[in-house]
Protein backbone atom coordinates (compact mmCIF):
# COMPACT_ATOMS: atom_id res chain seq x y z
CA UNK A 1 0.00 0.00 0.00
CA UNK A 2 1.41 3.37 -0.99
CA UNK A 3 1.78 6.36 1.33
CA UNK A 4 2.58 9.72 -0.20
CA UNK A 5 5.90 11.03 1.12
CA UNK A 6 6.37 14.69 2.11
CA UNK A 7 8.98 15.08 -0.64
CA UNK A 8 6.46 13.86 -3.21
CA UNK A 9 3.54 15.97 -2.01
CA UNK A 10 2.61 18.99 -4.11
CA UNK A 11 -0.04 21.66 -4.20
CA UNK A 12 -3.21 19.64 -4.69
CA UNK A 13 -5.77 20.50 -7.33
CA UNK A 14 -9.25 19.24 -6.56
CA UNK A 15 -11.60 17.16 -8.67
CA UNK A 16 -13.68 19.63 -10.66
CA UNK A 17 -11.07 22.38 -10.40
CA UNK A 18 -7.97 21.21 -12.23
CA UNK A 19 -6.32 21.48 -15.61
CA UNK A 20 -7.81 18.13 -16.61
CA UNK A 21 -11.32 19.31 -15.73
CA UNK A 22 -10.91 22.60 -17.57
CA UNK A 23 -9.52 20.86 -20.66
CA UNK A 24 -12.38 18.33 -20.72
CA UNK A 25 -15.10 20.93 -20.20
CA UNK A 26 -18.18 20.67 -22.41
CA UNK A 27 -21.02 23.09 -23.16
CA UNK A 28 -24.44 21.83 -24.22
CA UNK A 29 -25.81 23.65 -27.25
CA UNK A 30 -28.93 25.70 -26.66
CA UNK A 31 -31.91 24.02 -28.24
CA UNK A 32 -29.94 20.85 -29.11
CA UNK A 33 -30.19 18.39 -26.22
CA UNK A 34 -27.31 15.91 -26.11
CA UNK A 35 -25.04 17.98 -28.36
CA UNK A 36 -21.95 19.47 -26.71
CA UNK A 37 -19.26 21.85 -27.86
CA UNK A 38 -15.67 21.39 -26.65
CA UNK A 39 -12.17 22.68 -27.29
CA UNK A 40 -9.44 20.05 -27.68
CA UNK A 41 -6.41 21.35 -25.80
CA UNK A 42 -2.93 21.27 -27.31
CA UNK A 43 -1.67 20.31 -23.86
CA UNK A 44 -2.67 16.65 -24.36
CA UNK A 45 -0.98 15.98 -27.70
CA UNK A 46 1.45 13.25 -28.71
CA UNK A 47 3.55 14.77 -31.46
CA UNK A 48 0.73 16.47 -33.44
CA UNK A 49 -2.23 14.23 -32.51
CA UNK A 50 -4.44 14.51 -29.45
CA UNK A 51 -4.00 11.61 -26.98
CA UNK A 52 -6.67 8.92 -27.25
CA UNK A 53 -7.20 8.63 -23.49
CA UNK A 54 -7.84 12.37 -23.22
CA UNK A 55 -10.40 12.08 -26.04
CA UNK A 56 -12.05 9.16 -24.27
CA UNK A 57 -12.32 11.18 -21.05
CA UNK A 58 -13.82 14.13 -22.94
CA UNK A 59 -16.45 11.98 -24.65
CA UNK A 60 -16.97 10.18 -21.34
CA UNK A 61 -17.83 13.51 -19.69
CA UNK A 62 -20.41 14.22 -22.39
CA UNK A 63 -22.02 10.81 -21.89
CA UNK A 64 -22.07 11.36 -18.13
CA UNK A 65 -24.03 14.56 -18.77
CA UNK A 66 -26.40 12.90 -21.23
CA UNK A 67 -27.16 9.71 -19.26
CA UNK A 68 -29.03 9.45 -15.93
CA UNK A 69 -26.29 7.37 -14.27
CA UNK A 70 -23.05 9.15 -13.26
CA UNK A 71 -20.18 6.72 -13.72
CA UNK A 72 -18.68 4.90 -16.73
CA UNK A 73 -18.70 1.12 -16.24
CA UNK A 74 -17.62 0.03 -19.71
CA UNK A 75 -16.56 2.31 -22.55
CA UNK A 76 -15.63 1.05 -26.02
CA UNK A 77 -14.17 3.48 -28.55
CA UNK A 78 -13.17 3.20 -32.18
CA UNK A 79 -10.72 5.86 -33.37
CA UNK A 80 -11.56 6.77 -36.95
CA UNK A 81 -9.29 9.73 -37.76
CA UNK A 82 -6.58 11.61 -35.86
CA UNK A 83 -7.80 14.51 -33.72
CA UNK A 84 -6.03 17.86 -33.57
CA UNK A 85 -6.24 20.73 -31.08
CA UNK A 86 -9.17 23.03 -31.69
CA UNK A 87 -12.99 23.10 -31.70
CA UNK A 88 -14.99 19.88 -31.58
CA UNK A 89 -18.60 18.85 -31.23
CA UNK A 90 -19.83 15.73 -29.40
CA UNK A 91 -23.19 14.26 -30.40
CA UNK A 92 -24.69 11.81 -27.90
CA UNK A 93 -27.63 9.43 -28.07
CA UNK A 94 -29.34 7.62 -25.20
CA UNK A 95 -29.75 4.00 -26.31
CA UNK A 96 -31.37 2.46 -23.23
CA UNK A 97 -32.09 3.41 -19.62
CA UNK A 98 -32.45 0.70 -16.99
CA UNK A 99 -32.60 0.68 -13.22
CA UNK A 100 -28.89 0.08 -12.60
CA UNK A 101 -27.31 0.77 -16.00
CA UNK A 102 -27.90 3.19 -18.84
CA UNK A 103 -26.33 2.86 -22.27
CA UNK A 104 -25.47 5.57 -24.73
CA UNK A 105 -23.38 6.27 -27.77
CA UNK A 106 -21.44 9.34 -28.79
CA UNK A 107 -19.29 10.61 -31.62
CA UNK A 108 -16.75 13.44 -31.57
CA UNK A 109 -16.46 15.53 -34.72
CA UNK A 110 -14.06 18.19 -35.90
CA UNK A 111 -14.07 20.26 -39.05
CA UNK A 112 -12.06 20.07 -42.26
CA UNK A 113 -10.75 23.03 -44.25
CA UNK A 114 -14.16 23.42 -45.90
CA UNK A 115 -16.05 23.46 -42.61
CA UNK A 116 -17.43 19.93 -43.01
CA UNK A 117 -17.74 17.71 -39.96
CA UNK A 118 -15.24 14.81 -39.78
CA UNK A 119 -15.90 12.05 -37.27
CA UNK A 120 -12.85 11.37 -35.10
CA UNK A 121 -14.03 8.84 -32.51
CA UNK A 122 -17.20 6.80 -31.94
CA UNK A 123 -18.05 5.43 -28.49
CA UNK A 124 -20.58 2.98 -27.05
CA UNK A 125 -20.76 2.95 -23.26
CA UNK A 126 -22.76 1.76 -20.26
CA UNK A 127 -22.96 3.91 -17.12
CA UNK A 128 -24.04 3.13 -13.57
CA UNK A 129 -23.36 4.20 -10.00
CA UNK A 130 -20.06 2.90 -8.63
CA UNK A 131 -21.06 3.93 -5.11
CA UNK A 132 -23.96 1.45 -5.23
CA UNK A 133 -21.79 -1.61 -5.95
CA UNK A 134 -21.26 -4.26 -3.24
CA UNK A 135 -17.93 -4.37 -1.40
CA UNK A 136 -17.10 -8.07 -1.84
CA UNK A 137 -13.97 -8.87 -3.89
CA UNK A 138 -13.00 -12.37 -5.06
CA UNK A 139 -10.02 -12.23 -7.34
CA UNK A 140 -6.71 -13.82 -8.25
CA UNK A 141 -5.42 -10.49 -9.61
CA UNK A 142 -2.51 -8.99 -7.67
CA UNK A 143 -0.95 -5.51 -7.84
CA UNK A 144 2.15 -5.20 -10.03
CA UNK A 145 5.50 -5.72 -8.36
CA UNK A 146 7.40 -2.50 -8.93
CA UNK A 147 9.73 -0.20 -6.99
CA UNK A 148 8.53 2.69 -4.87
CA UNK A 149 7.77 6.01 -6.53
CA UNK A 150 11.15 7.40 -5.45
CA UNK A 151 12.98 4.47 -7.06
CA UNK A 152 11.20 4.73 -10.40
CA UNK A 153 12.33 7.04 -13.20
CA UNK A 154 10.80 10.04 -14.93
CA UNK A 155 11.33 11.48 -18.43
CA UNK A 156 14.48 13.22 -17.26
CA UNK A 157 16.26 9.88 -16.75
CA UNK A 158 17.17 9.41 -20.43
CA UNK A 159 20.22 11.06 -21.98
CA UNK A 160 17.92 12.67 -24.58
CA UNK A 161 14.18 13.42 -24.72
CA UNK A 162 12.14 10.26 -24.69
CA UNK A 163 11.10 9.37 -28.27
CA UNK A 164 7.52 10.37 -28.89
CA UNK A 165 7.40 12.62 -25.84
CA UNK A 166 5.33 15.74 -26.22
CA UNK A 167 3.05 18.21 -24.48
CA UNK A 168 1.16 15.51 -22.58
CA UNK A 169 4.31 14.66 -20.61
CA UNK A 170 4.02 18.02 -18.81
CA UNK A 171 0.41 17.29 -17.81
CA UNK A 172 1.35 14.10 -15.95
CA UNK A 173 3.57 12.72 -13.23
CA UNK A 174 4.79 9.42 -14.68
CA UNK A 175 7.49 7.40 -12.93
CA UNK A 176 8.44 4.30 -14.90
CA UNK A 177 9.57 1.02 -13.40
CA UNK A 178 13.27 0.86 -14.40
CA UNK A 179 12.73 -2.74 -15.58
CA UNK A 180 10.41 -1.41 -18.30
CA UNK A 181 12.32 1.80 -19.10
CA UNK A 182 15.44 0.38 -20.79
CA UNK A 183 14.15 1.45 -24.21
CA UNK A 184 14.79 5.08 -23.20
CA UNK A 185 18.55 4.38 -23.22
CA UNK A 186 18.54 1.98 -26.16
CA UNK A 187 18.16 -1.25 -24.16
CA UNK A 188 14.54 -2.51 -24.40
CA UNK A 189 13.81 -5.73 -22.52
CA UNK A 190 11.86 -7.31 -25.39
CA UNK A 191 9.11 -8.45 -23.00
CA UNK A 192 6.43 -5.98 -24.12
CA UNK A 193 5.79 -4.56 -20.64
CA UNK A 194 5.26 -1.07 -19.24
CA UNK A 195 4.70 -0.22 -15.58
CA UNK A 196 4.50 3.17 -13.94
CA UNK A 197 3.20 5.32 -11.14
CA UNK A 198 0.62 7.74 -12.55
CA UNK A 199 -0.83 11.02 -11.33
CA UNK A 200 -1.93 14.27 -12.90
CA UNK A 201 0.77 16.92 -12.65
CA UNK A 202 -1.30 19.29 -10.52
CA UNK A 203 -1.94 16.58 -7.93
CA UNK A 204 -5.64 16.12 -8.68
CA UNK A 205 -6.77 12.74 -7.38
CA UNK A 206 -8.08 10.18 -9.82
CA UNK A 207 -11.76 9.62 -10.52
CA UNK A 208 -13.59 7.42 -13.05
CA UNK A 209 -13.23 9.98 -15.87
CA UNK A 210 -9.49 10.54 -15.36
CA UNK A 211 -8.95 6.75 -15.38
CA UNK A 212 -10.20 6.79 -18.97
CA UNK A 213 -7.13 8.94 -19.63
CA UNK A 214 -4.82 6.85 -17.43
CA UNK A 215 -5.22 3.60 -19.39
CA UNK A 216 -3.75 5.31 -22.48
CA UNK A 217 -1.18 7.61 -20.86
CA UNK A 218 1.95 5.44 -20.60
CA UNK A 219 4.54 5.04 -23.35
CA UNK A 220 3.49 2.22 -25.69
CA UNK A 221 4.66 -1.31 -24.97
CA UNK A 222 6.05 -1.37 -28.52
CA UNK A 223 8.98 0.67 -27.12
CA UNK A 224 9.85 -2.22 -24.79
CA UNK A 225 9.73 -4.54 -27.82
CA UNK A 226 12.37 -2.41 -29.53
CA UNK A 227 9.98 -0.65 -31.90
CA UNK A 228 10.23 3.09 -31.23
CA UNK A 229 7.45 4.43 -33.41
CA UNK A 230 4.00 5.94 -33.28
CA UNK A 231 1.33 3.41 -32.26
CA UNK A 232 -2.08 4.97 -33.04
CA UNK A 233 -5.07 3.42 -31.29
CA UNK A 234 -7.60 1.57 -33.42
CA UNK A 235 -9.96 0.42 -30.63
CA UNK A 236 -9.92 0.83 -26.85
CA UNK A 237 -12.28 -0.78 -24.34
CA UNK A 238 -12.07 0.27 -20.70
CA UNK A 239 -13.81 -1.20 -17.65
CA UNK A 240 -14.05 0.98 -14.53
CA UNK A 241 -14.37 -1.36 -11.53
CA UNK A 242 -14.55 1.02 -8.55
CA UNK A 243 -13.81 4.57 -7.44
CA UNK A 244 -10.09 4.94 -6.72
CA UNK A 245 -8.77 5.95 -3.31
CA UNK A 246 -6.81 9.22 -3.10
CA UNK A 247 -3.17 9.03 -4.15
CA UNK A 248 -1.23 7.99 -7.24
CA UNK A 249 -2.20 5.00 -9.35
CA UNK A 250 -0.04 2.09 -10.45
CA UNK A 251 -0.51 1.02 -14.05
CA UNK A 252 0.72 -2.21 -15.61
CA UNK A 253 0.44 -2.81 -19.37
CA UNK A 254 1.46 -5.93 -21.29
CA UNK A 255 1.57 -7.00 -24.94
CA UNK A 256 1.74 -10.68 -25.85
CA UNK A 257 1.39 -10.48 -29.59
CA UNK A 258 2.70 -8.00 -32.15
CA UNK A 259 1.88 -9.37 -35.60
CA UNK A 260 0.85 -8.05 -38.97
CA UNK A 261 1.56 -4.49 -37.93
CA UNK A 262 -0.86 -4.54 -34.98
CA UNK A 263 -0.48 -5.17 -31.24
CA UNK A 264 -2.78 -5.44 -28.24
CA UNK A 265 -2.18 -3.74 -24.89
CA UNK A 266 -3.81 -5.11 -21.73
CA UNK A 267 -3.79 -2.62 -18.86
CA UNK A 268 -4.56 -2.88 -15.14
CA UNK A 269 -4.91 0.17 -12.91
CA UNK A 270 -4.43 -0.17 -9.15
CA UNK A 271 -5.09 2.45 -6.50
CA UNK A 272 -3.20 3.34 -3.32
CA UNK A 273 -5.18 0.78 -1.28
CA UNK A 274 -4.25 -2.11 -3.62
CA UNK A 275 -7.64 -2.31 -5.30
CA UNK A 276 -7.96 -3.04 -9.01
CA UNK A 277 -9.93 0.02 -10.15
CA UNK A 278 -9.79 -0.19 -13.96
CA UNK A 279 -8.86 -2.56 -16.78
CA UNK A 280 -8.56 -2.06 -20.52
CA UNK A 281 -7.64 -3.71 -23.78
CA UNK A 282 -6.44 -1.73 -26.76
CA UNK A 283 -5.66 -2.63 -30.36
CA UNK A 284 -3.07 -0.36 -31.91
CA UNK A 285 -1.10 -0.15 -35.12
CA UNK A 286 2.64 -0.61 -34.85
CA UNK A 287 4.02 1.81 -37.41
CA UNK A 288 7.71 1.66 -38.27
CA UNK A 289 9.59 4.91 -38.73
Amino acid sequence: MYRRSMSYAAAQASIGDSEFDRDTAITERAGEPGVYDAELSAGWTIIAAVNGGYLLALVGRALSAALPHPDPFTVSAHYLTSSVPGPAVIRTEVVRVGRTLSTGQASLFQFDEHGNEVERIRVLASYGDLAALPDDVRTVAVPPLMPSYENCVGPEAGPAPIPGSSAIVDRLRLRLDPATAGWAVGAPSGKGEMRAWFELADGRDADPLSMLLAVDALPPTAFDLGLVAWTPTVELTTHIRRRPAPGPLRISITTRNLAGGFLEEDAEVWDSTDHLVAQSRQLARALRM
